[in-house]
């Protein structure tokens, strides 16, 4: 019994392989439909749940800005501006693209919206979601297999089963979670540079963010990179994206989306 729950779960890992956009190996495995249908479903309950802007100005200038980057991905896009003051911006698999109007504060130029914007239409086109649904999904079978094995009903095996499960949060799916920002970051540079906008705009957007925002947690403890980390490495590949941004200036791709 005990190897075949281990012949399961690891035939169910190897065979869950995918790649993405910059040839990283990932972990998937839920459908990609089914993905969508669940971004779909949490859109709608964020539509019902949350104020949506109601200001015609802010509505065309952001519809403007993500509808320039989602020309470049193509496929059908809704895109909808939230009235809440946080400083956020999501997007769902799906198509499904949600602005809070409080960033607005923070991406002072539509330069800045659109590397917002085009730093979440990154998660999705990497698959971040179904990547990280797919890690916890497989952190807790592999436990649920541990425990299995262990049987572990002692006071000390109870505490080696929430020591793994700790171990697993910080070792495997918050680490990921690090990882897949700073995709999106380089993903989102290229995409937003494809489209016409400036990409060196990225990194004032994220030293207004800096600004914006209190004191982190440890960049070891967080589920997101460091503001310093990600300037670092958007400086890093700021060349290839000015030759994309230079190429799309070339090709007449000019958004002019005014607040």
């Amino acid at each position: 019994m005990k190897n075949c729950l281990l012949c399961v779960f690891f035939a169910l890992v190897l065979s869950a392989c995918a790649t993405s956009p910059l040839g990283r190996t990932q972990f998937m495995l839920m459908p990609e439909d089914q993905m969508a249908a669940m971004g779909a479903q949490a859109f709608v309950n964020m539509k019902q749940q949350m104020p949506i802007d109601q200001n015609p100005q802010t509505n065309q200038y952001v519809t403007c800005v993500a509808r320039a980057l989602v020309n470049e991905v193509g496929g059908q896009w809704e895109i909808v501006v939230f009235q809440d003051e946080t400083p956020n911006a999501f997007a769902l698999p799906g198509g499904k693209i949600g602005v809070h109007s409080g960033i607005l504060r923070v991406a002072r130029n539509q330069d800045q919206l659109a590397a917002v914007i085009a730093h979440e239409i990154a998660h999705v086109l990497s698959r971040h979601s179904n990547e990280r649904a797919s890690q916890q999904i497989a952190v807790q079978q592999g436990l649920n297999v541990i425990q299995a094995i262990a049987n572990p009903t002692s006071q000390t095996g109870q505490l080696m089963m929430g020591a793994l499960g700790l171990g697993a949060q910080y070792g495997v799916l918050m680490p990921y979670s690090r990882m897949q920002e700073s995709e999106a970051d380089l993903v989102g540079l290229e995409l937003m540079a494809k489209a016409g906008f400036d990409p060196q705009q990225s990194i004032d957007l994220w030293i207004n963010m800096e600004q914006a925002g209190g004191g982190q947690p440890a960049e070891f403890l967080s589920t997101h990179p460091s503001h310093a980390t990600r300037t670092q490495d958007l400086k890093q590949h700021m060349p290839k994206a000015l030759e994309l941004y230079r190429s799309a200036r070339a090709a007449r791709k000019t958004p002019q989306c005014g607040r």
